[in-house]
């Protein structure tokens, strides 16, 4: 049976999709949603990579984001079967010797530790972190919302953008120890640019506030999970997915006044390429993805005997050692080699979630950053930073399933070369998104917009790119008297 013409057409059901189409389903439009695979979720999606009862996040674990998240603060999360685990420990970047940066979700706890490491480092800490927690649901809507319009806060902004503009690199120079610079390198490494860049504080300013008041939780049975209340809000509202249902043109899908992609600049060139105009076309195709990544999910027979017993309390860790390390490793990478001793990033999820695996057994995931496109495996390198902090990690490993860059580019068109985060991390990209154009999400066809990770406010599960780009289309509709 044919299914009648929506008022709104989305085409992707990764969490900004389907943020946008709840949005616009809040908006009084009908709405469907079209995704490729046979799940919803994009890179938020839950399976049995290893072997059954072993749950594994098949991208993203952590979600500090959804928490401080305007969109996902609209959803009653709970009453839609969400439960969010938080470890005791947030993160916790290991050092020789038995040593680590740790960060409590208290800062004056973190701040302690930090003293006992090195006199002061406690001090630089609260200062620079300090009011930024304490005001921080004055910054969630600055630094995740629209950046054109005034501040609402402008004091907790730049106490936030000054010091986020600067190279994490110089950022960590005002701290004495390792354990310091290594809490603030590791989060800034998220980024996936060297540590010389600027911005990259801004990533770690966001991620350890987040942190400070979220404690990087993730969900009980997977991140999967998240996506299926979206959904079934979503339908709550009306709003349907339909899976198995790869768009190649914008002619596949139905007539509507409205159409959001949550896809990148070189796919909206495949699904649209012929209709848009020449220089709009030419700036999509100087889009810079960034690094890639390759990832391992593990099934272990035990939890990973970290020689720091704080790092066993902790859901993520940051390995690769002193901010030195972790710079040169970044840098490689930006320059297109592949590090002998990378920055890798682990989730143990299953230690404040142990219905991912069976009883007394563990999941665990580490990635690395890899130059864009790879193909190449890392499981010795990032096996060998493990063992470096946990040894005998490799006793414990029962079974692994790998995915190279170019293995996560084949299994998410989205993830172009294997680049998770919709595009290199840049202050242009930041402000203005993929293209220099007044309007960060509507292209020049009418009632087009994308809303991927590839505009702003970039990557993460948060859904903000979904969510502004709706809001904007649903303004639009408004003025035209749709």
């Amino acid at each position: 049976m044919a299914l009648t013409a929506p008022d709104a057409v989305v085409v992707g059901a990764g969490p900004n999709g389907l943020a946008a189409a709840i949005t616009l389903a809040r908006g009084g439009l009908s709405v469907r949603v079209y995704e490729a695979a046979s799940t919803p979720g994009g890179g938020c999606r839950t399976a049995e990579l290893t072997g059954p009862g072993y749950l594994h996040d098949v991208c993203s674990t952590v979600q500090a984001l959804a928490v401080v998240s305007p969109f996902f603060r609209t959803l009653d999360l709970e009453a839609l079967g969400v439960r969010l685990r938080r470890p005791e420990i947030a993160y916790a970047h290991p050092l020789d010797g038995g040593r680590a940066g740790v960060l409590h979700a208290d800062v004056d706890a973190t701040a302690a530790a930090l003293d006992d490491a090195h006199p002061g480092d406690g001090r630089a800490w609260s200062r620079l972190v300090g009011p930024l927690v304490r005001h921080h649901e004055q910054l969630w809507p600055e630094v995740l919302g629209s950046l054109r319009r005034v501040p609402r806060h402008p004091l907790t902004l730049a106490r936030f953008g000054l010091p986020g503009l600067v190279p994490v690199r110089a950022l960590a120079s005002r701290f004495g120890s390792e354990e310091a610079r290594g809490l603030l390198a590791g989060a800034g490494a998220h980024a996936m640019r060297r540590l010389e860049a600027p911005l990259t504080s801004a990533f770690a300013l966001a991620l350890i506030v987040a942190a400070h008041v979220a404690d990087w939780p993730v969900v009980e049975g997977g991140s999967g999970v998240l996506v299926d209340a979206m959904v079934t809000e979503l339908t709550r509202l009306g709003g349907e997915v339909v899976c198995d249902h790869p768009v190649r043109s914008l002619r596949d899908l139905p007539p509507a006044a409205t159409t959001l992609l949550d896809v990148t600049p070189h796919q909206l060139l495949d699904i649209a390429g012929d209709e848009l105009p020449p220089g709009y076309a030419r700036s999509l195709r100087r889009h810079d993805y960034g690094p890639g990544v390759f990832k391992i999910d593990y099934a272990l027979s035990g939890p990973v005997p970290w020689t720091n017993p704080d790092c066993r309390k902790a859901g993520t860790l940051h390995l690769g050692g002193t901010l030195s390390e972790l710079a040169r490793s970044e840098s490689d990478v930006e320059a297109g080699r592949h590090p002998d001793a990378p920055y890798v990033l682990l989730v143990q999820g299953s230690v404040v979630d142990p219905s991912r695996a069976p009883a007394g057994h563990h999941t665990l995931w580490a990635y690395c950053h890899v130059p864009n496109g790879s193909d190449r495996d890392m499981t010795r390198e990032i096996e060998r930073q493990i063992e470096r902090f946990a040894p005998g990690f490799g006793d414990l490993v029962l079974q692994r399933a790998t995915r190279t860059a170019a293995g996560y580019h084949r299994y998410n068109e989205n993830y172009v070369g294997g680049a998770i985060n919709g595009g290199l991390a840049s202050a242009f990209g930041a402000v203005l998104g993929p293209v220099a154009r007044w309007s960060r999400y509507a292209t020049p066809l009418d009632g087009v917009y994308l809303c991927s990770a590839a505009t702003p406010p970039g990557g993460g599960v948060h859904g903000m790119s979904g969510y502004l780009a709706a809001s904007e289309a649903l303004r639009a509709r408004h003025r035209s008297g749709r």
